[in-house]
């Protein structure tokens, strides 16, 4: 506690330096510029209404479940891979505008507004009636990013940036600024102080960010992003990083209210007793050229508690309070460009983030659930990957799949100056699967729900493995460069469904959110991009 605090004080001493430091500086230039990207997606077979009721409750018997879906509940999916349900469409839109300022002395200023829309959601007038429906219009722009930057503080290569940015590290595949897909690209900045020291062959960042504010509310309670990050440039086209992360929440976590009784009935009964989430992650990355080779490795490694996820693994009355992280990552790609007409470049890749289930109960703990009205069973904290700017599935990776092994294979040729083209295989697989309880599966009743009742009533520690694979995908697609500072781009994604897929795995949101369809037929997503940078 006390170190984080003079942390804190250190950082909030040299951030009065560098307001000191730039209160001398005088305005030389404002440049103005904007973005503007749209983006047309079309889905078919992924998540029709209704979808994915599984186990009910009495099957489960105290099985923990995760993101906060008791045994009272069953298990939901939101994806159905079920050729008779409805596809879904979207039109968004992100929109941008900045200002940049030079001043003296290295002194710089950043604005940048910004807004994201789906189309339709602001249209003001009723059609029908004629109705003029100004005032119902949301406010939705935003400040993205508002910081103000000085360089050369004292004399030194040094570089301060205070206020809200985006935070780029790396090849982003843990720290991004979340402007890649699949889906709408809306984007990541955060409330932050980023200090950089920068020679010929090596650079060091460090930085601290506010992700959540609670005073006065608890005296204790905020979010809060550390880190340092380093890179070493003294092999030619190489890059060496190394970097640790710190992601700390701190807002308290209450099972039950009994610490309105007193503190010792929870002391009394052992609940309650959630220690602040402490996310360590260390890691090693490699990334450079040799030739006609490009390649990036990246090995991490993450450990501390993790009450805000132990706190969802609720069976009866009380979640895990001995969650804990302790799982590695590591990402692999490889590339080699031919010297051929069109240039073509054949690549590959592997992204593992390890995972764990531990919603299977045996005999003894079964009991516990049925007659210990204080029962508490573990968690499964796989892999977070916090801020991560990768995705390896159109379909299935919004940047957050955890508890999977993730191969892929490719190839991109460039036809002509202006014209891009992409091919990339993925097969994915389960790190560790989900124990399903005996049942017999009924198919899809009540609409599109699919229900699979228990053969044995109550008797949750009766479990059967579901399948690893989780299946195929093939994406496609095509830019066209019409500019320098316009495109437009054309894809197509499919995915193969496993049998993992259809029985489900715990492998969306860091590996807590299920994914179970009510068949297994095929998925597409069909999209169009097009952007401008003015």
């Amino acid at each position: 506690m006390l170190a984080r605090h003079a942390l804190k004080i250190v950082v909030f001493a040299a951030c009065m330096l560098a307001l000191a430091y730039a209160g001398r500086a005088e305005l030389q230039s404002v440049e103005l510029g904007g973005d503007i990207v749209i983006l047309g997606e079309y889905y078919r077979n992924v998540e029709p209404p209704g979808t994915g009721l599984r186990w009910p409750a009495n099957a489960l018997s105290g099985r923990p479940i995760g993101t906060g879906i008791g045994a009272g509940n069953g298990i939901f999916s939101g994806y159905g891979f079920d050729d008779h349900g409805h596809g879904y469409s979207l039109i968004s839109q992100w929109t941008r505008l900045h200002a940049d300022a030079e001043f003296t002395d290295e002194v710089r200023a950043f604005i940048e507004l910004d807004s994201v829309d789906v189309w339709g959601e602001d249209f003001r007038s009723n059609w029908i009636t004629g109705g003029d429906g100004r005032g119902v219009s949301a406010d939705d722009v935003e400040i993205y990013q508002a910081y103000v930057e000085a360089r050369e503080l004292f004399g030194y290569p040094l570089a301060l940036r205070i206020g809200r940015q985006e935070l780029s590290f790396g090849g982003e595949w843990l720290v991004g600024p979340n402007t890649d897909g699949p889906g709408p690209a809306w984007g990541l900045s955060f409330d932050a102080v980023r200090l950089n020291f920068t020679s010929d062959v090596w650079s060091v960042d460090a930085w601290w960010g506010k992700l959540a504010e609670n005073s006065p509310a608890e005296e204790d309670g905020d979010t809060d992003f550390y880190g340092v990050y380093g890179s070493c440039e003294a092999v030619e086209n190489v890059t060496f990083d190394v970097y640790w992360m710190w992601l700390r929440d701190a807002r308290a976590i209450k099972d039950t209210q009994l610490s309105y009784v007193g503190e010792w009935v929870e002391d009394l009964f052992g609940v309650d007793d959630y220690d602040a989430t402490s996310i360590h992650t260390v890691g090693l990355r490699a990334a450079g050229e040799f030739g006609a080779v490009d390649f990036e490795a990246e090995l991490a490694y993450q450990w501390g508690e993790a009450g805000q996820a132990g706190g969802l693994f609720t069976p009866v009355l009380y979640g895990d309070d001995s969650a804990e992280y302790d799982a590695w990552a590591a990402n692999l790609c490889i590339g080699y460009a031919f010297d051929a007409p069109w240039e073509p470049r054949l690549f590959a890749g592997y992204g593992y983030f390890q995972g764990e289930d531990g919603r299977e109960i045996g005999v003894a703990k079964w009991l516990g659930a049925l007659y210990n009205p204080f029962y508490s069973a573990g968690s499964s904290v796989s892999f977070n990957r916090l801020f991560s700017n990768w995705s390896y599935s159109g379909i299935l990776d919004g940047s957050e799949m955890s508890n999977a092994h993730l191969f892929s294979v490719g190839v991109e040729v460039a036809p002509s100056e202006k014209l891009e083209l992409a091919m990339c295989a993925g097969y994915y697989l389960a790190d560790e699967v989900f124990e399903a309880p005996l049942h017999v599966d009924l198919g899809k009743v009540f609409g599109n729900y699919r229900l699979r009742l228990p053969l044995f009533s109550d008797l949750g520690f009766l479990t059967s493995d579901n399948d690893d694979e989780l299946g195929w995908e093939i994406d496609v697609s095509a830019t066209y460069y019409y500019s320098d500072d316009v495109y437009f781009c054309v894809g197509w994604d499919h995915l193969f469904v496993g049998d993992g897929l259809e029985d489900g795995n715990f492998v969306t949101s860091n590996g807590l959110e299920f994914i179970g369809g009510s068949h297994g037929d095929d998925a597409d997503c069909l999209h169009f991009e097009t952007g401008v940078s003015f």
